[in-house]
């Protein structure tokens, strides 16, 4: 395996046939498997309030995610924990006020749009992004981004590649199901070089193919590529490149027809960003209720008639902060610098603080 460098140009790979379902990874977006999971015209649609009314019947909300570190793994006990996992526990929170009353539902990046469309589950909260197609065309709806990101590039330190555009000719494994190979297609296109796409099911496949040489390197989103290379022997021998050869906002999706679902979803997720503009945390909720300031006093439903709707309890925005956390204490211990993915905030910082991270007010 070569890469061009001082002249030299990688060397033709083989192309990997793809490798056995296991399991997917978040920040991973996707549109070629799209079609095939999901078909607008025939699928069915909930009429607005059936899921709630059937979350409450049911006793649980169900909640897609994809097993990746940081996003959603399960801990020694069985338990699902993560970032994505955290989102999933603030909904059970708002509409039963138990963050344990959740049903997670393990998918695979090319099984989730047909799990959400066909009713499994409620919601999807596994690093799924934003895009046209998926919206008009194949009837999904998405809440608030919770994760801004880009795809990018994971690759051996050996190869003494700093830029993207430096992997002229090189054999890239991407994820099934995803954007990825279209971002490549563009991204070459615009830099007037070619790459050569490896298509794999699963991330456990992909990280397999890079070391033992059958692709050069990896590519799908920025937070994805921070789980993959802690899968790796050797994490410290690979390098996550600095560029984003895409946009990628990560959000929730729900199913059309549900107008009521949807900005249910919409508020929640909007409830750690507040929370964290405010300076409201898990340890120092209790000490806002005696605050005078009206925005505060709206935001934990001191005074009625802004969080009490469909038949929510008034208090929800201060029990999901007292069970999950605002947005900083989300992020830092699932993926900040003290974890083993060592993210840091970028774009996901508040927009006071340089990033992207904003609620609208709650009155």
């Amino acid at each position: 395996m070569s890469a061009r460098h001082l002249g030299r140009t990688f060397g033709p790979l083989a192309l990997v046939a793809t490798l056995g379902a296991c399991t997917s990874t978040a920040g991973t977006s996707g549109t070629s498997a799209d079609s095939a999971s999901a078909n607008s015209a025939s699928a069915p649609r909930a009429a607005s309030g059936a899921t709630l009314r059937t979350i409450r019947s049911r006793g649980t909300v169900r909640c897609g995610i994809s097993q990746a570190a940081g996003f959603a793994t399960p801990n020694e006990e069985g338990q699902w924990q993560g970032f994505d996992v955290d989102f999933c526990h603030a909904i059970a929170v708002a509409v039963f006020g138990d963050p344990a009353k959740v049903e997670f539902v393990p998918y695979t990046q090319s099984q989730r749009f047909s799990g959400l469309q066909s009713g499994e589950v409620d919601v999807l909260v596994n690093g799924t992004s934003i895009t046209s197609s998926r919206s008009l065309l194949h009837g999904f709806h998405f809440g608030p981004v919770y994760l801004y990101d880009g795809q990018a590039f994971l690759a051996p330190k050996s190869l003494r590649v700093d830029k993207a555009s430096a992997l002229d000719g090189a054999t890239v494994c991407v994820q099934q199901g995803t954007t990825t190979e279209l971002n490549l297609t563009d991204f070459a296109r615009r830099n007037n070089i070619k790459f050569r796409p490896v298509v794999i099911e699963d991330l456990r496949g992909a990280v397999a193919a890079l070391a033992s040489g059958r692709c050069d390197v990896i590519s799908q989103d920025g937070a994805g590529l921070a789980t993959t290379r802690t899968m790796l022997r050797n994490p410290n021998d690979y390098v996550v490149l600095p560029e984003r050869i895409s946009k990628e906002p990560i959000a929730p999706v729900v199913r059309y027809g549900d107008d009521q679902w949807l900005e249910l979803i919409n508020w929640v997720f909007r409830v750690p960003v507040q929370a964290e503009e405010l300076g409201i945390t898990r340890a120092n909720v209790a000490s806002f209720e005696s605050s005078t300031d009206p925005s505060i006093r709206r935001f934990l439903g001191l005074e009625p008639g802004v969080t009490d709707a469909f038949g929510l309890d008034a208090r929800w925005t201060a029990r999901v902060i007292e069970k999950v956390g605002n947005y900083g204490e989300i992020f830092e211990r699932n993926l900040g610098a003290k974890t083993p993915l060592g993210m840091t905030r970028g774009l996901n910082a508040l927009w006071t603080e340089g990033g992207l991270m904003y609620a609208p007010p709650f009155r």
